[in-house]
């Protein structure tokens, strides 16, 4: 664990250039407004250690799949976010010395990223061999407002001497993923011009032929005052740049505004795009950085009102919570229902940018109280519009009569995961989108997304289970036989519990489907059994008789559910008793040691209990919990946040705390040493989880929200917003009770405690109910 970062409430700071921490940093210190993003590489030359990372949203590349040997239905490819051309780059040189931190002497280097605003600035002082000084502070973010632009304020004072600076502004396409299975280049050039100050490169990718045009055009000011420039252009393969050489005087500041866009051909025709981005470009160069800047700043304003959470007396946890939301507002707007979220966002090409089940099951809960709820609806829509592949994937592996499979990995809908153990045996990825339709209904109420949508899904993913489980002679029940769970550090196994129960749940809420839609809509319930050729009576028949005689493992003595057969099998060593030199695990271990020990990656018995937790009692809550989270790693980022939720349920406050505080920091503190690949975005929704249903207790029952909250740690207080059939409201925890604010037009009753509170329309209410203080 790293601790670099200074604490703050609204900032992250770095302090002092640690070459070897720089990779993380670019990680940590990204940009990105859902259309596109940026790690946070240097705008100046650096030839030391790094991760160059541009991304455009929506644009991928089927990189072919490297395996050591070929099984029958491996994909054929495994999709990579592509690093797209280097917009930011700014080639310094004083006196032809060139800038580069790996070799120049760094002093009072400071990087801070403005969360509260939504822009970074970087400032250095360097010295040169030559002994020149000079003072750099560089300024730049990703608009939200214009969402295809980028723009960069880069100021530069000389402190000791006077001399010429040459600037070299340029785009550079030439560029590959560092994780390109065969070190090919995935971009071809399709044209390139430069004019002026003003340069536009358009790349194409290979074999899915997105074409995205890069833009540029800078200026540079001194006193205030734009310079008329002598400019050389540079244009070579995949390449192009503008020179130009001015004067410097010592302690006198020169200002370089570059504005850039990325426009992509998903969103505008071919033949129109060059047009388009020097449209783009010339609109932000006429707005100018600083308005483009209070945009910005206006901008974020309304997102945090929308999804910040406050919390008093405890800054690290303050930080932590904030850098979570920031990342997520800035990787997914819903805005646009073709895309979805990656585990990485913006901020790295590990996991190939693609779709997980993370979306489903830890984002759905963020974005729908925190957003409209159109923007849940869109990645429910995403999904639905993929059944078809869903179905072709399933008859890849030998299913029929529509079954579905939901890729683990995917771009398109098309599975584009390579590992067996994930791609034919992680089939849990079924259930969890299937939990998404329940969950989004549940909690908006929109009863009609079934009948629209969601019940085809339901029909496809449930006929996959009754053709995925087989009978047994032996044991007179179902079982499920050769699956991953979520804990990936066991493979192949039996009956593990989390999937048998996931799938008799989707069956079970597959036939609720059924029912409720030809009860509400019985023509659209006819025409989806004639587009589905569903035999009602047959297929439920034999769901039903799947759910009564499925066969689930447990430990009678120990009144646990044991996570598969064989488990107690295993050398039962704790994690607390194994040497702190050995973790983390998958950095440490070989794999075979790892598959045979007891030890757990993240969250599998226990996700299951956080789906379902209304099924079972607290004293079975507690003995699974006390069972497996003393075996579980947490070597996913995805595992801190359910065990928070759960130990807040089970009224454990200090270790609710605890892995709060880890799954907020996990990036920020690189827990897992592994920040340098990108940021866990996906899982940063699991943060706002930990908060708002843990420490807050909300949950929606029977249509109507829940709250049991507590204050954990040294917190004085904790407030957030949400919404909730269409009201918005204020919740906030403190040692003096709870306050409830009504920010709509409609009355709401909530349950604090198990006690109805009424809050009016427009007011607010407080409730001392119930025992808030540790």
């Amino acid at each position: 664990m790293k601790q670099y970062i200074k604490v703050d409430g609204w900032n992250i700071i770095e302090e002092g250039f640690v070459p070897h921490y720089n990779k993380i940093s670019e990680s940590i210190f990204s940009l990105g407004n859902g259309r596109m993003g940026q790690r946070a590489n240097f705008e100046e030359s650096y030839s030391g250690e790094t991760l160059q990372g541009n991304y455009v949203a929506g644009v991928y590349y089927p990189d072919k799949t490297r395996v050591g040997w070929w099984k029958n239905g491996y994909p054929e490819y495994f999709a990579k976010v592509l690093n797209a051309a280097n917009w930011i780059g700014i080639d310094i040189r004083i006196d032809n010395e060139v800038l580069d931190l790996h070799t120049a002497q760094v002093n009072d280097f400071r990087r801070v990223l403005n969360m509260q605003e939504g822009y970074l600035q970087r400032s250095f002082t360097a010295t040169l061999s030559d002994g020149k000084q000079l003072r750099v502070v560089a300024t730049r973010f990703c608009s939200i407002v214009d969402d295809e632009t980028g723009v960069i304020r880069y100021s530069i004072t000389p402190l000791n001497f006077e001399g010429t600076l040459q600037v070299t502004s340029y785009i550079d396409g030439d560029v590959k993923n560092q994780d390109a299975n065969y070190d090919e280049k995935f971009w071809d050039e399709v044209n390139a011009s430069v004019e002026g100050n003003s340069a536009y490169l358009t790349l194409k990718t290979k074999k899915t032929g997105f074409q995205v045009c890069t833009g540029m055009q800078f200026h540079i000011h001194q006193e205030g005052k734009p310079l008329a420039l002598d400019i050389i252009p540079v244009q070579k393969e995949k390449y192009v740049g503008c020179i130009t050489t001015v004067s410097i005087s010592r302690n006198k500041e020169t200002i370089i505004y570059k504005y850039a866009a990325n426009l992509s051909s998903e969103n505008h025709t071919v033949a129109a795009l060059v047009n388009n981005c020097e449209t783009t470009v010339s609109t932000a160069a006429a707005k100018g950085f600083d308005l483009m800047l209070a945009e910005q700043a206006a901008a974020w304003e309304l997102k945090w009102k929308e999804s910040d959470i406050v919390i008093e007396g405890d800054p690290a946890a303050q930080q932590g919570i904030r850098f979570n939301i920031f990342q997520l507002n800035q990787t997914y707007t819903g805005e646009d229902a073709r895309l979805n979220i990656g585990p990485k966002g913006f901020t790295g090409e590990k996991y190939g940018g693609s779709t997980y089940w993370d979306t489903e099951a830890y984002c759905i809960p963020f974005y729908l109280a925190t957003a409209d709820p159109q923007v849940a609806r869109n990645l429910l829509i995403y999904r639905y519009k993929q059944l078809g592949k869903a179905i072709e994937n399933a008859a890849k592996l030998g299913f029929n009569n529509g079954a579905a499979l939901y890729p683990m990995v995917t771009m398109n809908g098309e599975e584009c995961h390579n590992e067996w153990e994930i791609t034919f045996e992680e089939i849990h990825r079924n259930a969890a989108i299937a939990f998404a339709i329940f969950n989004y209904i549940r909690y908006t109420g929109d009863e009609g997304y079934l009948a629209e949508y969601g019940l085809e899904v339901l029909i496809g993913i449930a006929r996959f289970w009754a053709q995925r489980v087989n009978w047994s002679d032996a044991r007179q029940q179902y079982v499920m036989l050769g699956v991953t769970g979520p804990n990936e550090y066991e493979n192949n196994v039996n009956n593990n519990w989390y999937t048998s129960t996931m799938a008799t749940w989707c069956l079970q809420y597959a036939m609720e489907g059924l029912q409720q839609v030809k009860d509400a809509a019985p023509d659209r319930y006819a025409a989806i059994l004639q587009q589905t050729a569903f035999e009602a009576g047959k297929e439920t028949e034999k769901w039903q008789h799947i759910i009564d005689n499925m066969y689930y493992p447990v430990d009678e003595q120990r009144g646990i559910f044991l996570q598969q057969d064989g488990y107690l099998d295993k050398e039962q060593i704790l994690v607390k008793d194994l040497d702190p030199a050995q973790r983390p695990l998958n950095q440490k271990w070989s794999w075979d040691r790892i598959l045979r020990s007891c030890y757990i990656k993240q969250a599998d018995v226990l996700q299951g209990l956080y789906f379902l937790e209304d099924r079972y009692d607290m004293d079975t809550l507690r003995r699974n919990f006390d069972f497996y989270e003393p075996r579980t790693v947490h070597e996913s980022s995805l595992s801190p946040c359910v065990h928070a939720i759960l130990a807040a349920k089970l009224g454990d406050e200090q270790r609710a705390h605890e892995f709060y505080l880890r799954t907020s920091r996990l990036d920020l503190d690189d827990y897992n040493n592994d920040t340098e690949d990108g940021l866990h975005i996906t899982s940063m929704a699991g943060t706002w989880m930990s908060v708002v249903e843990g420490f807050a207790g909300m949950r929606v029952r029977d249509g109507q929200l829940q709250f049991t909250p507590f204050l954990p740690g040294k917190w004085q207080s904790f407030a957030f917003n949400i919404r909730f059939r269409g009201r918005v409201l204020k919740i906030k925890v403190s040692q003096q009770g709870v306050n409830i604010e009504n920010g709509s037009a409609e009355d709401i009753t909530v349950l604090v405690y198990g006690e109805p509170v009424q809050v009016p329309a427009g007011k607010m209410v407080t409730t001392k109910q119930g025992n808030l203080v540790n």
